[in-house]
This record gives C-alpha cells, sequence and structure tokens, in this order.
C-alpha cells in the first residue's frame, strides 16, 4: 500500500512521525527526492540473514582495509537518503548522512524497493552491490561500470563471491 501526504502535512501525521522516531522505529525510513518513505522493521528472516551477513562480511572487509557498517546508514543527504541493510566504507565515517559506500547490501523483503533504489546508488558511486533475496535463498553481486549495474560473480573490493556467501548462509 502506498500513501501520499500532500504539503502541509496534518498534525496528526507529524505526531505520528514523532511518535515513530520516539520509539525507534523510523530507523529504515527513508526520503526520495523529497518524498517520505515509511519502511516496517524488517521480518525476523531478514534480521537473522542480516546478522550473518555482517558476521560473514565483517573478516573480508577489514582485511581489505574497509568499514563494516551493517544494520542501516543513511546514504545520501538530509532530503534525499536510502537506508540501506548495511555498507562497506572506504574510510571510518561518524556523520548522520554519508555521501557514498564501497559496496551497498540490500536484503530483499516482500514489497520493498531495492531495484528502484539502484540509479540512486549509481548517482553516489556505489561501486557494488550485493543483493541478498531470503525467499529465493540467492545472492546476486552487482558492480558499477559505465554507470549502470552489471552482474558479477567475484567481488572486486572484498575477498568473497556470490557463491560463497549464498553456501554460508544458514537460510531461514
Amino acid at each position: 500500500m502506498s500513501t501520499l501526504v500532500l504539503d502541509p502535512p496534518p498534525a496528526e501525521f507529524e505526531a505520528l512521525l514523532e511518535r515513530r522516531r520516539r520509539l525507534g522505529q523510523d530507523r529504515q525510513d527513508e526520503m526520495w527526492e523529497g518524498v517520505y518513505r515509511m519502511v516496517p522493521t524488517p521480518s525476523g528472516a531478514h534480521m537473522d540473514v542480516q546478522q550473518q551477513l555482517a558476521e560473514l562480511l565483517g573478516p573480508p572487509a577489514r582485511a581489505a582495509g574497509l568499514h563494516p557498517r551493517i544494520g542501516g546508514v543513511n546514504l545520501g543527504k538530509a532530503e534525499n537518503y536510502r537506508v540501506p541493510d548495511g555498507v562497506l566504507q572506504r574510510e571510518r565515517r561518524t556523520e548522520v548522512w554519508h555521501p557514498t559506500a564501497a559496496l551497498v547490501l540490500e536484503i530483499l523483503s516482500p514489497g520493498d524497493e531495492t531495484m528502484a533504489k539502484l540509479p540512486f546508488y549509481a548517482a553516489h558511486g556505489v561501486d557494488e552491490v550485493l543483493i541478498v533475496d531470503p525467499d529465493k535463498r540467492s545472492v546476486e553481486w552487482l558492480r558499477l561500470k559505465d554507470g549502470a549495474y552489471e552482474p558479477i560473480e567475484q567481488s572486486g573490493l572484498i575477498d568473497l563471491s556470490a557463491a560463497e556467501v549464498s553456501q554460508r548462509i544458514d537460510w531461514p
């Protein structure tokens, strides 16, 4: 279901956003060119795979001099950002808004908009995108080439392949 609330939003909507912020329910919400998107908290299966990926990606990322941030970051700026399930960064960043990442991790959920995010990631210079689908038990690795993403078998950033990731996940 999609809902569009035109500006100015009613007080009830502002109260809903504030309640979501207070309860930490807005951690996955995104802003797409000024359009606020409320995203529900991931399912247990999604979080199970996410935890495994954090453990799996961490060592090779650090060995390659990258900084893993699994659990979501704000990629972009306040008025236009996406919240992938994780990133690998070239430098340790401490601010809220991250301009780019070496790799973005997306774990698919029913009805999510991962594929629609790819042009945004390309525009922000994200070198690789790792897409994991718990329902299909599949892993797709993409690299940026000439402004678009193409499938690859082996990461150019870390010593890991799509096949290895798929084999090492204890799928829910």
